[in-house]
Protein backbone atom coordinates (compact mmCIF):
# COMPACT_ATOMS: atom_id res chain seq x y z
CA UNK A 1 0.00 0.00 0.00
CA UNK A 2 1.46 3.37 -1.09
CA UNK A 3 0.66 6.32 1.05
CA UNK A 4 1.49 9.93 0.76
CA UNK A 5 0.98 10.71 4.13
CA UNK A 6 3.90 10.39 7.18
CA UNK A 7 2.92 7.80 9.25
CA UNK A 8 5.19 7.22 12.44
CA UNK A 9 6.93 3.57 12.63
CA UNK A 10 8.60 2.61 15.90
CA UNK A 11 11.32 -0.36 16.11
CA UNK A 12 12.58 -1.98 19.38
CA UNK A 13 14.98 0.64 19.94
CA UNK A 14 13.44 4.01 18.57
CA UNK A 15 10.16 5.39 17.23
CA UNK A 16 10.75 7.49 13.99
CA UNK A 17 8.28 10.89 13.58
CA UNK A 18 8.59 12.74 10.38
CA UNK A 19 10.90 15.25 12.00
CA UNK A 20 13.72 12.44 12.95
CA UNK A 21 13.23 10.61 9.61
CA UNK A 22 14.17 13.85 7.50
CA UNK A 23 16.79 15.06 9.75
CA UNK A 24 18.37 11.71 9.72
CA UNK A 25 18.13 11.66 5.67
CA UNK A 26 18.75 14.86 5.11
CA UNK A 27 16.03 15.55 2.81
CA UNK A 28 12.04 16.01 2.60
CA UNK A 29 9.40 12.94 2.86
CA UNK A 30 7.22 12.65 -0.73
CA UNK A 31 5.38 8.74 0.31
CA UNK A 32 6.04 5.17 1.91
CA UNK A 33 4.84 1.61 1.05
CA UNK A 34 3.85 -0.84 3.70
CA UNK A 35 3.75 -4.41 2.40
CA UNK A 36 1.16 -7.57 3.86
CA UNK A 37 -0.11 -5.29 6.70
CA UNK A 38 3.26 -4.64 8.24
CA UNK A 39 3.99 -2.01 10.77
CA UNK A 40 7.53 -0.80 8.75
CA UNK A 41 7.10 0.65 5.64
CA UNK A 42 9.67 -1.08 3.14
CA UNK A 43 10.23 2.01 0.83
CA UNK A 44 10.16 5.53 1.62
CA UNK A 45 10.51 8.13 -1.01
CA UNK A 46 12.04 11.74 -0.42
CA UNK A 47 12.45 14.19 -3.13
CA UNK A 48 15.98 13.32 -3.60
CA UNK A 49 16.20 9.96 -2.54
CA UNK A 50 14.67 5.90 -2.66
CA UNK A 51 15.09 4.86 0.60
CA UNK A 52 15.01 1.40 1.19
CA UNK A 53 14.19 0.15 4.80
CA UNK A 54 16.13 -3.09 6.26
CA UNK A 55 14.89 -5.10 9.22
CA UNK A 56 17.57 -6.25 11.65
CA UNK A 57 16.64 -8.37 14.25
CA UNK A 58 19.12 -10.15 16.31
CA UNK A 59 18.58 -9.39 19.80
CA UNK A 60 16.16 -6.92 19.02
CA UNK A 61 14.03 -5.74 16.22
CA UNK A 62 15.41 -2.81 15.00
CA UNK A 63 15.86 -1.08 10.63
CA UNK A 64 18.43 0.22 8.57
CA UNK A 65 18.27 2.78 5.75
CA UNK A 66 20.08 2.85 2.60
CA UNK A 67 19.70 6.01 0.65
CA UNK A 68 19.53 5.65 -3.58
CA UNK A 69 19.31 8.76 -5.32
CA UNK A 70 16.75 9.10 -7.43
CA UNK A 71 17.67 10.96 -10.51
CA UNK A 72 21.18 9.64 -10.92
CA UNK A 73 23.78 12.54 -12.71
CA UNK A 74 25.88 10.61 -15.15
CA UNK A 75 28.34 12.78 -16.98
Amino acid sequence: MLICEWRDFSTDAETYTLGLFEKMIGDEFEAMMFEDDQDIPSYIWTVNYVVIVKRNTRMYNDISFTKIPRNPVCE
